[in-house]
């Protein structure tokens, strides 16, 4: 795999606000990609960057090695802002193939792509249809058509199943999840369930500062498992579950969901000493994981984070007193 975007110590000001402070990361072609934070962290500003739409204030960005707005990107990336509309008045099938002339094909060339775009989305059936008389999950669908035309290497994707109902969000993740051996997608979004389904690596913005990037926690000694039972442990039950030889750590997240640490080189099949762990004691389960859930991974440890700072700071300053 190669490099698709590489960012370098990117930062944006809008006045006096810091809407990206410094922001570096690197990430390759293949998986999607997610881009996590809370409103006002900086997502759609740093997706306006990649797209040319802004400069940033300061720093460096190459896309497929080249710089935002360079004509070698042309074809290459495309994006589908959270709010993007149809245009009302027209089939859309008159307006993907105005999208398709304006990326320089021909009226044949165009209506075989319109065509092929719609198959991907399966409204193929509706291409003389108005955007009045679609569902909003279908204008959805029809929307991110437009990002698809050209099957360019990579699309940014601003909030795709916002506001769907499940049938229309999950064709648009199934969507992905089948081009993305073709396109690497880059997803914002705030629903972790339906990121943790797509992405192999996950980007998370706060404040306008990348806190994290995570990758998809495979092939280390320590493992996770995450279960979710029918009603909680008992003590017993609980002291007996950290007491296994390979089980380094049990946190209870949730009433009834339980994350265990264990080391896999102690025992790489775990997860089946774990279900007779369960038979034995007739403990009914929901689900079992593999892996922590990406909420998880990304808050819990964030809380973690924060406890070692406050701690430090507790101890500097006693440090201070002691010191006079």
């Amino acid at each position: 795999m190669s490099s698709i975007i590489n960012c370098q110590n990117i930062s944006h000001r809008f006045g006096q606000t810091i809407a990206l402070n410094e922001v570096n990361f690197n990430v390759e072609s293949g998986e999607p990609i997610a881009l996590v934070g809370p409103n006002g962290a900086g997502k759609t500003t740093l997706f306006s960057i990649l797209c040319r739409y802004l400069r940033p204030t300061s720093g460096k960005i190459e896309i497929l090695g080249h710089t935002p707005g360079s004509p070698a990107l042309f074809g290459q990336l495309s994006a589908l802002p959270q709010d993007a509309q149809l245009d009302p008045r027209f089939s859309v099938m008159k307006q993907l193939l105005f999208f398709a002339k304006l990326q320089g094909m021909n009226r044949q060339q165009a209506l075989s792509e319109a065509n092929r775009v719609l198959e991907l989305v399966g409204l193929a059936q509706n291409k003389q249809a108005k955007p009045a008389e679609l569902s909003h999950g279908m204008r959805k669908r029809i929307a991110i058509t437009q990002a698809l035309m050209g099957s360019p290497k990579l699309v940014l994707l601003d909030e795709p199943t916002a506001g769907l109902d499940p049938l229309n969000a999950r064709i648009i993740r199934k969507l992905i999840s089948d081009l993305s051996s073709q396109t690497t997608f880059m997803v914002s979004s705030h629903n972790l369930d339906e990121l943790e389904k797509l992405c192999h690596t996950v980007l998370y913005l706060e404040k306008g500062k990348l806190t994290q990037q995570k990758i998809s926690e495979v092939n280390t000694h320590q493992c996770f498992l995450t279960v979710l039972l029918h009603e909680t442990l008992s003590e017993e039950s609980y002291a007996d579950l950290k007491a296994l030889e390979a089980v380094e750590g049990v946190s209870q997240t949730q009433r009834m969901e339980y994350v265990i640490t264990y080391d896999n080189q102690l025992e790489p099949y775990f997860d089946q000493q774990l279900l007779r762990f369960f038979a034995d004691r007739s403990i009914k389960y929901r689900q079992l994981t593999k892996g922590r859930s990406l909420e998880e991974q990304l808050f819990n440890e964030r809380e973690l984070n924060e406890q070692d700072l406050n701690e430090k700071g507790l101890y500097e300053k006693e440090l201070n007193v002691i010191n006079g």
